[in-house]
């Protein structure tokens, strides 16, 4: 299960797209990232809500699919392809080694070959957090479920400062869900990106044979103009900008 838990969290991915994950949909070298690339998702609905009275459904990609017709046809299924770090990428060869892969390729299947029941992937997550946090932590709402996992794998990368628009590609969400659920899991990086807008400032002072302004910075004896070394040329500044 460890390789299944990874994928959530390095590859961002739902239980049910995990569950579909097929060999040929894995790209792992022998060194460096890796790619996932999937068009399927297998969530269990029950087998009242299934045409084969199975307990789970083969499916195309949680919205995916809307106003795309004939998405039986796996051809035509939209798909993601995620990079995945070296940590997941062995993680994922280590598992290939160990258990193979099902008859349709699938990673990750029960011993009868069939998707992992969510009883089973429920069970293995309370022994990996009992494991893997202390007696406070347990006491929290800390990774309480496996889907925990994309969110934190969703976070990681935003933290990273990966934009939202490619994340959310990758996730599989729009921009829209993702600022209004995750934005509030950017804090306390003011410093990162002070320092990011700083160096946005001065690149022309890291030139070689450039000498640094007294300034080092906007304003008056800085590399950027300021309000009394403004270029001549340049556009004035509009009479209500100050009160924007």
């Amino acid at each position: 299960m460890a390789g299944f838990f990874a994928c959530m969290y390095y590859a961002m991915m739902r239980p049910a797209e995990v569950s579909a994950l097929t060999l040929a949909g894995c790209e792992l070298p022998t060194a460096g990232w890796g790619y996932l690339t999937f068009a399927d998702s297998t969530p269990a609905a029950g087998r009242a809500y299934t045409d084969h009275g199975q307990v789970h459904e083969d499916r195309g990609l949680k919205g995916r699919n809307k106003g795309r017709p004939d998405t039986h046809s796996r051809a035509r299924r939209p798909s993601r392809r995620v990079p995945v770090p070296p940590e997941l990428v062995a993680v994922l060869r280590e598992h290939v080694t160990r258990y193979g892969t099902g008859k349709d390729g699938r990673l990750f299947r029960s011993e009868s070959g069939r998707p992992l029941p969510r009883s089973t992937i429920s069970r293995a997550w309370k022994l990996a957090r009992a494991r893997a946090l202390n007696d406070g932590q347990l006491a929290t709402p800390l990774l309480a479920r496996p889907y925990d996992l994309r969110h934190s794998g969703i976070t990681w990368r935003l933290n990273s400062g990966v934009p939202a628009t490619q994340v959310a590609e990758w996730a599989g969400n729009s921009v829209d869900v993702l600022m209004r659920v995750y934005a509030r899991c950017m804090t306390g990086l003011d410093d990162v990106w002070i320092a990011r807008m700083d160096d946005s400032l001065h690149l022309e002072d890291t030139r070689p044979g450039r000498t640094p302004g007294p300034g080092h910075g906007s304003g008056p004896g800085g590399s950027t103009p300021g309000p009394q070394n403004r270029n001549p040329n340049s556009p004035e500044r509009e009479p209500d900008d100050a009160q924007l």
